[in-house]
């Protein structure tokens, strides 16, 4: 009888198996069908590159799966050839494994991960991409490149009659709205949550400040719920409310944390964009007889501001070089370890400079750009004017210090 049982048991065992298989098998498929919707950009190889370069205009994303650089990119590149790969687009979005196409790869001079390189039709020479990797640079990017003198005209009054409707009205962004409207120009935007009672209580003055701005239309007013799109918030660091920020161009300048009253705001958003104030003369007095006294401690950190000072400061010797944003969060955690490691270096007596460019300031965008700076922070070094690879180690100042060990020959920190 016991036999039987377990005859039945394994003869039950042995025809449910297949079932479940084929039940995980029918799973992994839905699973890897859904994937497979997700990816817009065109998969480019030797059989089919030449003839998609010939075809029209081509963006392309040389990658290779394992790098952490490129799998950051990912979702930005799908999303940006779901927005471009309509039906006759202006240029294709695309992307080459160089894993698997590495002979393609070295024809188009890839040395690195992820390298974009824009082809435009008819012309022989690829423009490479040497931006931040954020949508509004690479979609700037790509107007400035592929357009016609009149077309960019065209876009200057059809932006121009955008903007003069949201004078004295505060522009509420949206998901499918935000990155073309910050894109450009000076915007003070607002993060909220209609549940937030701050939020709630600044409303009113946030309305008042876009009706005294109506005659200043170097900056525009904006909102975004964080409640409905936290996608947005979160690639701003959003982490209360209500949080106010300056962006310029597309990209985060600062976080507003000054009082948030009618008369404070807007002296605020005149400063950003330029508009003199009152006091200013007697603010610069002050600022001529400062230096004295700053002179005779200056900081540990250099602090390089242009192309000649930057210049200056690689020319000779060892110099480790940090590029930075102000508003960036892992720049700000890092900024106390690259002072220690300063100090360190000072106290060693070794002439190995510290230094730091904000990519943000108007006078080293160019120098950020040149050193292909494409995230914050970047670290370079210098030996002797020569650029070494970029250091991705761990940013704790033990391991910061044991890099520095391999270029100074000799253990001097």
């Amino acid at each position: 009888m016991l036999t039987r049982s377990l005859v039945s048991i394994a003869l039950c065992g042995v025809l449910i198996a297949p079932l479940l298989h084929g039940a995980n098998a029918a799973q992994e498929e839905d699973s890897a069908g859904k994937q497979a919707e997700k990816q817009f950009a065109v998969e480019l190889d030797p059989a089919t590159f030449d003839s998609t370069i010939a075809g029209g205009n081509v963006f392309v994303k040389f990658f290779a799966p394992w790098c952490s650089h490129c799998k950051r990119l990912q979702p930005l590149w799908e999303q940006l050839a779901e927005i471009m790969n309509v039906d006759d687009p202006k240029v294709i979005i695309a992307k080459v494994d160089c894993t698997q196409h590495q002979a393609l790869c070295g024809a188009h001079q890839v040395t690195g991960y992820p390298t974009l390189r824009l082809f435009k039709q008819g012309e022989k020479e690829s423009v490479k991409f040497k931006g931040t990797r954020d949508l509004p640079a690479i979609t700037d990017f790509i107007n400035q490149e592929l357009s016609t003198p009149a077309e960019a005209d065209l876009e200057e009054a059809k932006r121009e009659e955008t903007e003069n409707p949201n004078l004295g009205k505060v522009v509420d962004l949206t998901e499918d709205t935000f990155a073309k409207h910050v894109s450009q120009g000076n915007h003070f935007v607002k993060f909220f949550a209609p549940w937030c009672s701050h939020c709630q209580r600044l409303a009113p003055t946030w309305e008042e400040l876009a009706k005294e701005l109506v005659s200043e239309p170097a900056a525009t007013i904006s909102k975004i719920d964080c409640t409905q799109f936290r996608s947005i918030c979160q690639d701003f660091e959003v982490k209360g409310y209500p949080t106010l920020l300056w962006i310029e161009d597309g990209k985060k300048i600062e976080k507003y944390s000054g009082a948030r009253d009618l008369a404070t705001l807007k002296t605020y958003v005149e400063k950003m964009v330029g508009v003199p104030s009152e006091g200013k003369a007697a603010d610069d007095k002050d600022a001529v007889q400062e230096p004295a006294v700053e002179d005779e401690k200056k900081p540990i950190v250099q602090a390089v501001s242009g192309e000649e000072e930057f210049d200056k400061a690689i020319a000779e010797g060892i110099a480790f070089i940090k590029f930075y944003a102000p508003w960036c969060g892992h720049c700000q955690k890092l900024q106390p370890t690259w002072e220690q490691l300063a100090t360190e270096a000072q106290q060693a007596e070794t002439d190995v400079k510290i230094a730091k460019v904000d990519c943000t300031a108007p006078e080293n965008k160019q120098i950020c750009i040149d050193q292909q700076v494409e995230g914050y922070p970047t670290l370079f070094l210098y030996k002797n004017g020569k650029r070494q690879n970029e250091y991705e180690g761990s940013r704790s100042l033990p391991e910061l210090q044991s890099y520095l060990k391999k270029f100074l020959g000799h253990d001097e920190l």
